[in-house]
């Protein structure tokens, strides 16, 4: 499955390193809550991406997501406070409950109406995926 998952992060030319360990992630999805809620989400999970897919940092320690956030400019203080009080814990029991009720049981997967992606994908399939669901192409412009 990873010499899989690295081919395809290859081809999308995305980083990706060769991670040994699999790393308990709660903490980090919770943080990852508090960084969308002040507008630092999609930095911080391209940061947490990197950090654990390249290098294969264990994201489940208090410091190295601290780190992480400091790396985009966020406030260590308030990472470390987040982490401790579990903020944004019910936020994520109810993605994952979603997540069961929906029966996604791998990561990514992409959900349209009915239909289902699993795993990462081409740009070409997830392409596929909204226009055949009436989504339309946006442009530079729009």
């Amino acid at each position: 499955m990873l010499a899989h998952l690295k081919q395809v992060a290859k081809g999308l030319g995305l980083p990706f390193g060769d991670r040994s360990m699999t790393y308990n992630s709660r903490l980090a999805q919770e943080l990852g809550k508090w960084a969308e809620s002040i507008g630092k989400g999609h930095e911080f999970h391209n940061a947490m991406f990197r950090a654990y897919f390249k290098d294969g940092q264990n994201i489940g320690k208090t410091d190295v997501l601290i780190e992480v956030a400091e790396s985009i400019h966020l406030s260590g203080k308030d990472a470390l406070q987040v982490i401790q009080v579990r903020t944004y814990k019910e936020a994520v029991d109810a993605d994952w409950q979603r997540s069961y009720e929906l029966r996604v049981n791998a990561v990514p997967t992409f959900l349209f109406a009915k239909q289902v992606l699993v795993g990462a994908q081409k740009y070409e399939s997830l392409e596929t995926l909204m226009l055949s669901n009436h989504v339309n192409r946006r442009t530079l412009d729009s």
